[in-house]
């Protein structure tokens, strides 16, 4: 029986450009965690998808002389086909133009409705239609002309004062509900510097927000009021309650079992909307809010965020033929500290991929395997008695608490350091054991097998701990360890415990799993 549920997200993201490192580090990072609470015994929802809707994408899709459907019909297989690339083992994808989208949407925003949370009033303000956004003026920054520009894109905002009349969520009515959420619950917003920035803007006083539009029609409709549409983040959000069967009358129970979530993974641009909007939303309709909001930092290059305009921002399909998708996994969860700006380089990227994956954890799998060949017919050696007290079960056996503490705190950086130290001590245990000089004196052939009995066992350890990070190469080691399907394991705890490697099961070499690679020499992106 599973532990119980969990859920994470990444957020809904916007459809109008292909997904780039910044959204694959996010989706990557919700999937490592998603693969391991799967291992750890729960049963997971992992929920992404695409924001659909809005007056950008409806200007862009007459640019491009197409319908806005048929414009973000053309854009969506762009995510799904880089996350099948990454492996992205997702339970969902919602697209905000599906109909069951519409369903919830519409069904959400009633209940608000008729419990009086929302009126009708025109608006006047600065509007992004790039972030599709209002601000005030004191929010506002000012470019070299002397524009005021959006301070999250750095855009030219535009003042609207045509009178339109939208409808108003009383966001205005959450702010001491807000503030006493947030001293009672101190991990909804993480880390620390993202909780302080939100805690001192709502100090600062919350405006109703505008929830629909009237000018121009691509976005579910208000049911109540004809001609309106959903403001695109009105509707973005319940995406999350989507993806797990909000909505949907066959898959209720389903819901109320899965909500609340553990997790949402967000850039730290959009905490606002998730940490202040999100849950006065869901204490409006009376529902639980999310565990946690992580909000996470930038990718750098020479100290700039990455991004397609400032001509820094690379695909992930450009790493990955370089790296390979494990080792791409890899190196953003172990060297990009979750919670703050990373800052990244493909010299830094060969240097860890040699180290952590080439030299250390490949080169580990590739000598054993050759010597378990070499000196035992290519079959894992019975275990003469004594051997399961060894340097590297001392560490194997506190492991799993290291690591599963490190997950608990979205610590990917610490989980994957706690696993290279058993890697690392693994190789020194190899040099300290010497099972070139023990195969030479027949008087010693039980200490020969319990070298490579302990050896192939950290390693079958070490795959299963690797997995979340690299599914790839951890299932290639356990198929040559001659096991199952490491995806089947759903207790790693007991999984990993000391001595489950059968002996006389027949091991295979193959090719080196991460060859070393020259930063000088790479190929051409």
């Amino acid at each position: 029986m599973p532990k119980g549920t969990f859920g994470v997200t990444t957020p809904i993201y916007y459809i109008n450009a292909a997904p780039h490192l910044g959204t694959a580090y996010t989706t990557v990072a919700a999937d490592t965690i998603a693969r391991y609470e799967r291992m750890n015994g729960y049963d997971v929802s992992f929920v992404t998808g695409t924001d659909e809707h809005g007056q950008k994408i409806a200007e862009t899709a007459e640019k491009n002389g197409m319908t806005p459907q048929a414009w973000c019909d053309s854009l969506a297989p762009a995510f799904t086909d880089a996350w099948k690339t990454l492996d992205i083992d997702y339970t969902n994808f919602v697209r905000t133009t599906e109909d069951r989208q519409t369903r919830a949407v519409q069904k959400f925003w009633q209940g608000l409705y008729d419990a009086g949370w929302l009126y009708k009033s025109a608006y006047e303000g600065w509007y992004c239609v790039h972030e599709e956004t209002y601000y005030a003026e004191s929010d506002l920054e000012k470019n070299e002309d002397g524009e005021f520009v959006c301070p999250d894109c750095k855009r030219p905002v535009r003042y609207e004062s045509s009178g339109e009349e939208n409808w108003f969520f009383k966001l205005s009515e959450f702010q001491d509900k807000l503030l006493a959420f947030y001293d009672e619950h101190p991990d909804f917003i993480r880390p620390v510097s993202r909780r302080n920035e939100i805690v001192s803007f709502v100090k600062g006083g919350l405006q109703d927000l505008s929830i629909s539009r009237s000018s121009f029609d691509w976005g579910i409709p208000v049911p109540w009021d004809e001609g309106h549409v959903f403001y695109v983040w009105a509707d973005a959000l319940i995406a999350y309650l989507t993806g797990i069967g909000y909505g949907d009358p066959e898959r209720e129970a389903e819901f109320d079992r899965r909500w609340p979530i553990q997790y949402h993974f967000v850039g730290k641009d959009i905490t606002r909307f998730h940490c202040v909007i999100w849950p006065a939303m869901l204490m409006a309709a009376g529902m639980p809010i999310t565990h946690t909001v992580f909000g996470h930092g930038f990718l750098l290059t020479k100290g700039e965020k990455m991004s397609k305009s400032k001509g820094n921002g690379l695909m992930p399909a450009d790493l990955v033929r370089v790296f390979g998708v494990d080792a791409y996994r890899y190196y953003f969860m172990s060297d990009v500290q979750f919670g703050h700006d990373g800052s990244i380089s493909m010299e830094r990227m060969v240097q860890v991929y040699n180290a952590d994956l080439a030299n250390t954890w490949g080169n580990l799998v590739s000598r054993v395997t050759n010597m378990t060949t070499k000196y035992f017919e290519g079959r894992v050696p019975e275990t003469p008695a004594g051997s399961e007290d060894n340097p590297l079960r001392e560490i194997a056996d506190t492991l799993y608490a290291e690591y599963d503490a490190c997950m608990a705190e979205v610590d990917f950086t610490g989980a994957a350091a706690a696993v290279q130290k058993l890697a690392s001590r693994v190789n020194l245990y190899v040099e300290e054991s010497a099972p070139w000089t023990l195969a030479k004196d027949p008087a010693r052939a039980d200490e020969l097998a319990a070298v490579i009995y302990n050896c192939l066992e950290a390693i079958r350890i070490i795959a299963l701990y690797m997995a979340p990070f690299m599914p790839n190469t951890s299932a290639e080691v356990f198929r040559r360890l001659g096991l199952g399907e490491i995806a089947d394991t759903t207790d790693i705890q007991e999984a990993t415990a000391w001595g489950q490697l059968p002996a006389s099961v027949a091991v295979e070499v193959g090719d080196p799993l991460f060859p070393r690679l020259d930063v000088d020499n790479l190929p051409e992106l």
